[in-house]
């Protein structure tokens, strides 16, 4: 949280890159019928006032309970997989192709999930200006902390390639250019 992956994600779709947010992928299937039905027959109809999810509160049964945790992420990763391997097709017919193709994933390493990607990005910032960003939007790291969320020296460690965001997005998107250029874009 507060590293800058959304911020990574925006400026490597304008350096030529295809670019996914698995987060992006899981807010609109929760705005299908199946996901939402699946859930409120999971917790009830709280958790989709007036028809509509509210993450937060599917966030406060899943992630209070691990059993619960693990049904939810057994709901969604095969749909969120189905969305990804269309999306990659989709890519790879794309004329001309794309610099590369980058997909978004929380908790990548905590899911094991890095040997299906051929490279990973860790975005990595100090904590005090993690904890500012993440403090902007109402947040504090030791929520993180209190997740399942590995440190970001462990990321960076098991990344391909690390990007700091401690300054400027110039900056940051000067770093994601040359790992692109290693990329083969």
């Amino acid at each position: 949280m507060g590293a800058g992956k959304s911020t990574a994600l925006a400026a490597l779709g304008r350096l030529g890159v295809a670019t996914l947010s698995t987060d992006a992928v899981v807010h609109e299937l929760y705005g299908e019928a199946v996901v939402r039905e699946a859930v409120v027959e999971r917790w009830g109809e709280e958790v989709a006032p007036g028809g509509v999810v509210d993450r937060s509160r599917v966030a406060a049964h899943a992630f209070t309970d691990e059993r619960e945790r693990a049904w939810l992420e057994g709901m969604l990763w095969p749909l969120v997989g189905g969305r990804v391997a269309a999306w990659l097709k989709q890519v790879s017919e794309r004329e001309p192709p794309p610099k590369a193709a980058v997909i978004e994933v929380p908790l990548l390493f905590e899911a094991g999930m890095e040997g299906a990607y051929d490279a990973t990005i860790a975005v990595v910032a100090r904590e005090d200006v993690r904890r500012e960003r993440a403090a902007s939007r109402g947040h504090t790291l030791e929520e993180v902390r209190e997740g399942r969320q590995l440190s970001q020296e462990e990321k960076a460690r098991r990344a391909t390639y690390v990007v700091r965001n401690d300054g400027s997005e110039e900056e940051m998107a000067a770093q994601l250019s040359d790992v692109v250029a290693k990329l083969g874009g």
